[in-house]
C-alpha cells in the first residue's frame, strides 16, 4: 500500500455525524421589503367603516368608455356614451341611435385619422392602440396637447360643427377608432329634428356650467373683490357630495397547522409554532401590500380617477412621462410607486439621456429619486403580456401618490385593538385541538385604503419594460 494512500485521520464526513448542525431559520424568497406599507400612514378606524366626506362635484369628468368585442368587432353601449357629460343632456333615444351608429376604423401607426385644417372635426373614440392630437403652437411648431389610449375620446362638442378641424390626430400605434359616418349622422339630424337643438342647448350648458366649476368639478364659490363703496357682498355656502364613499375594511385570513408531536418533539433550536406563524403572517403582509395596489374596490389603481391616467409617450418610461405625473400630483407628492423592472427601465432611460437619478436610503433600502420622490419599488405592481420566464416584454404601471389626511392624500385603514391581537390590526388566536393531535391557529389581518381625493393618486400606464438602447461604441467594437 502506497503511503499517499494511508489513513492518517477521521474522515471530515464521518467526523460530522458527531457534530452539531448550525442552522438558520427557515427562509422565503417571496419576503419583499414592502415599503408601502411602512410608508402609508395608517388610520384607526372604528366599527370597521371609513367615510370620505368630499364637496359636492357640479361637472363630473367622464369615465373612460368600456370597449367591448362581438365576434372581435369592437362596441360600447348606450349608457356608456351618455356617461360623457355633453349627452347627459340629450334624450337617451338620440343617445341610443347614435352608439348603435359608430363603426370602427383601423389606421397604421403614424397615419393621421384627421389632418388640421384640411378634415372636418370628428368625434371618435379609441378602441385600441395610441393616438396623439397635436396642434400648431403660436411659434409655428407642432405641439401634443393629448395623448389617448383605449377607451378615450375627442372632439364630441364637434359632432355637428362643419368646420374644418383646428387639431390632427396622428395613431403611435396600429390603432382602431370608433366613429360615426357622415351619411349616418346626416340621417340622424333628419329623422331627429329636435336633435341639433338639443345638442346645441347641451354644448352651451355644458361651457356655462364649465365656467362656473374648478378644475375639480367644485363650484366657485360667490365673492366680490376690490375697494369700491356701497359694493353688496354676495352670500355663498359649500355644498357636500350627497353620497359619500365609504370603505369597509378588508379581511385576510388563514388557518395555520401545527401538529402537537412537531412542536414538543422538534422545538429546538428554533420554534416550531413561531416559525410557522412568522413565515405565514409574511405571508399575510405580501398579499396585503398586493391588495393595496391591485384591489377591484380599494386598490390605488382602481380609485384613480380618468383624468389622472395618462400614458407613456414612447413605452418606455422617460423623465418626461414622470415630470407629467409630478404635474398631477403637485401638491405635496410623496413618492412614486413601481415593479422593479419598470424601475431599471427608467434608469436606462435616464443613462441613456445622462441625467442619472440621485439614491436615497429608505427604511434601510438603497432607492432611486426623480426630483427629489422616491421612486419605491414592488413586485406587486404586475407586469401584464410578459413571457412565462418573467424577462420577456411587458407592460406595467407606475402610480405616484401624495399620502396623509392633512395633505388630503392617501391613507391606510387598520382597526388595532382586536381580540388575540399580536400587531396592529393582526391577530393570531387558537382554535382547536382535533383527535390527531393538531393545533389550528386563525391568523386575520384587517386593513384597506382610502384616497381622500382624486388629485391624491396619478398613473403613468402602458409602460413598457423590455425596451433597451443599443449605444454607438458597442458598434464601434463589434467592426
Amino acid at each position: 500500500m502506497s503511503d499517499n494512500n494511508i489513513q492518517r485521520s477521521i474522515t471530515a464526513a464521518t467526523a460530522r455525524k458527531l457534530a452539531n448542525t448550525t442552522k438558520t431559520a427557515p427562509q422565503m424568497g417571496s419576503i419583499t421589503p414592502r415599503l408601502l406599507l411602512k410608508l402609508l400612514p395608517w388610520t384607526q378606524v372604528e366599527s370597521g367603516t371609513y367615510r370620505v366626506n368630499r364637496t359636492k362635484v357640479e361637472l363630473k369628468k367622464a369615465e373612460r368608455i368600456e370597449i367591448q368585442y362581438y365576434n372581435g368587432v369592437p362596441s360600447f353601449s348606450a349608457k356608456d356614451l351618455s356617461a360623457i357629460p355633453l349627452f347627459q343632456h340629450i334624450d337617451s333615444e338620440i343617445v341610443a341611435r347614435l352608439a348603435n351608429n359608430f363603426v370602427p376604423y383601423e389606421v397604421k401607426r403614424g397615419e393621421n385619422l384627421i389632418t388640421q385644417g384640411v378634415d372636418k372635426q370628428k368625434f371618435f373614440i379609441v378602441a385600441s392602440g395610441q393616438a396623439e392630437v397635436l396642434s400648431s403652437g403660436i411659434h409655428g411648431e407642432e405641439l401634443r396637447i393629448a395623448l389617448l389610449g383605449a377607451g378615450e375620446y375627442f372632439g364630441e362638442a364637434e359632432l355637428l360643427s362643419a368646420a374644418a378641424s383646428t387639431v390632427s390626430v396622428r395613431t403611435v400605434t396600429d390603432s382602431v377608432f370608433l366613429a360615426l359616418e357622415l351619411s349616418v349622422l346626416n340621417k340622424l339630424v333628419k329623422e331627429f329634428p329636435d336633435f341639433r337643438k338639443q345638442f346645441d342647448t347641451a354644448v352651451d350648458e355644458h361651457l356655462r356650467l364649465k365656467a362656473t366649476v374648478n378644475d375639480h368639478g367644485e363650484k366657485h364659490i360667490d365673492l366680490v373683490s376690490g375697494h369700491e363703496e356701497d359694493m353688496v357682498v354676495p352670500e355663498t355656502y359649500i355644498d357636500y357630495d350627497e353620497n359619500p364613499t365609504e370603505y369597509s375594511l378588508n379581511t385576510l385570513q388563514t388557518v395555520v397547522r401545527v401538529h402537537t408531536r412537531v412542536s414538543d418533539l422538534y422545538n429546538a433550536p428554533y420554534n416550531q409554532l413561531e416559525q410557522q406563524l412568522r413565515l405565514s403572517i409574511e405571508s399575510l403582509k405580501e398579499r396585503q401590500e398586493w391588495e393595496l395596489i391591485n384591489n377591484k374596490k380599494f386598490g390605488l389603481l382602481a380609485q384613480t380617477a380618468p383624468g389622472y391616467k395618462i400614458s407613456a409617450r414612447y413605452g418606455s418610461p422617460t423623465p418626461d412621462d414622470l415630470d407629467e405625473l409630478l404635474s398631477l400630483v403637485w401638491k405635496s407628492p410623496a413618492f412614486f410607486i413601481a415593479h422593479p423592472r419598470a424601475i431599471a427601465a427608467f434608469e436606462r432611460e435616464c443613462t441613456w439621456r445622462g441625467v442619472p437619478p440621485v439614491s436615497i436610503d429608505v427604511f434601510g433600502t438603497k432607492v432611486i429619486t426623480w426630483r427629489g420622490v422616491p421612486i419605491i419599488p414592488s413586485d406587486k405592481v404586475e407586469i401584464k403580456g410578459q413571457y412565462l420566464t418573467n424577462r420577456g416584454v411587458g407592460t406595467t404601471d407606475i402610480i405616484l401618490v401624495r399620502v396623509g389626511e392633512k395633505e388630503q392624500g392617501v391613507v391606510g385603514l387598520h382597526q388595532s385593538g382586536i381580540p388575540g391581537e399580536i400587531a396592529p390590526s393582526l391577530s393570531a388566536r387558537l382554535m382547536a385541538l382535533d383527535q390527531y393531535g393538531v393545533a389550528s391557529y386563525l391568523l386575520t389581518k384587517y386593513f384597506s385604503l382610502a384616497s381622500l381625493t382624486d388629485d391624491a393618486i396619478a398613473v403613468l400606464e402602458n409602460v413598457e419594460v423590455g425596451y433597451y438602447h443599443d449605444y454607438q461604441h458597442r458598434n464601434k467594437i463589434e467592426k
